[in-house]
């Protein structure tokens, strides 16, 4: 009987789980090829182009659409909802990619399975020479174990935000380095308090404590990752714990519907006026928003409001979110147009 090698059986299972993830992808892909071909009736071309791939690779994937009997008079897979949700997301906020994540139930909790995709998609995108700043949150700290771990060269992580003592979990800087390490890369901190007692407080740090260099390595990132907040759980002990209740309900009279990077926002995507926001330690909105890939991953009921003020906000690129928050986004955007 031959020996099986120490760690042989983990290997394989490694490699299963590793095809099954790019059969999943794959399929994805075929899908929502089908959707704008037979649905929306976008030539060929214009589906390589939205799609990333080559035109031959569209015809494959539809005449395998085809053979499957996923295409009749409509798309048949349990995907085609999904892709519509994504679709609809991608046209209605200009998004260049929507990634809709499904729930078991339309009551469970939507972070693992927006983790989920997160990771997965960061897998596939991140690439050697780039520089990418990132955001914290619980959503993103729970994408790192569905990171594929690879080893990229020249690959830079830069933490937006200033540390948060009380939330160790979800901290900041825990979440930027062990993205880094993810892919062996660099990762850059700014070694602050997420909120300063003065505006003259944060410019002696930023100018007199050598944080300057950080902040003008935002002018040049590839990427940015981000997730928001919920103006609800800004007082909770995992959104950090720096804000009273009487200063986040001042906060919601002046329309705050959440935070990015504690920058609170309302629903029109405009940063309220209150005190807090010049207090941040965090690099600013106009800032990231010259990346060129901006990636936003959050959901959540009480986070709809703020996903729709973020999609002026930042305007992401790329959204990342559960089905019922797609469905909840779409029907309130469209009742506040229609108003």
């Amino acid at each position: 009987m031959g020996r099986r090698r120490v760690g042989e059986g983990e290997n394989d299972q490694g490699e299963v789980t590793e095809q099954l993830a790019n059969e999943s992808r794959t399929d994805r892909l075929r899908v929502r090829a089908a959707w704008m071909y037979f649905v929306e009736q976008m030539t060929q071309n214009e589906i390589a182009d939205v799609l990333g791939v080559g035109r031959v690779t569209i015809v494959r994937m539809l005449a395998e659409a085809r053979s499957r009997n996923e295409v009749k008079i409509t798309i048949e897979s349990e995907l085609s909802e999904i892709v519509r949700l994504e679709r609809a997301l991608e046209k209605t906020f200009g998004l260049r990619q929507a990634l809709v994540a499904p729930l078991s139930t339309p009551g469970a909790d939507p972070i693992p399975a927006i983790s989920a995709r997160t990771g997965s998609f960061l897998s596939d995108t991140m690439k050697s020479g780039m520089r990418v700043g990132v955001g914290w949150g619980r959503t993103l700290f729970s994408s790192l174990p569905f990171i594929s771990a690879k080893s990229l060269t020249d690959f830079k992580v830069i933490s937006l935000l200033g540390g948060v003592g009380v939330a160790r979990k979800f901290n900041p800087a825990e979440f930027a380095w062990r993205f880094a390490q993810a892919f062996q890369g660099d990762g850059y901190l700014i070694p602050t308090p997420a909120v300063v007692d003065s505006v003259q407080t944060k410019i002696a740090l930023v100018e007199r404590c050598g944080l300057q260099e950080i902040f003008e390595m935002a002018d040049t990132l590839d990427a940015v990752l981000l997730s928001i907040g919920g103006i609800a759980s800004a007082t909770t002990f995992y959104r950090g714990g720096f804000l009273k209740e009487a200063e986040r309900e001042a906060l919601v009279a002046r329309g705050a519907v959440g935070d990015l990077l504690f920058h609170f926002f309302d629903r029109k995507g405009d940063l309220v006026d209150h005190p807090i926001n010049s207090l941040v330690m965090s690099v600013d909105v106009d800032r990231l928003r010259k990346a060129p890939i901006r990636i936003l991953t959050s959901g959540g009921e009480e986070k709809v409001e703020a996903l729709l003020g973020a999609m002026t906000l930042i305007a992401p690129t790329i959204l990342i979110t559960d089905e019922e928050s797609a469905r909840r986004m779409l029907q309130m955007h469209a009742a506040q147009a229609s108003q």
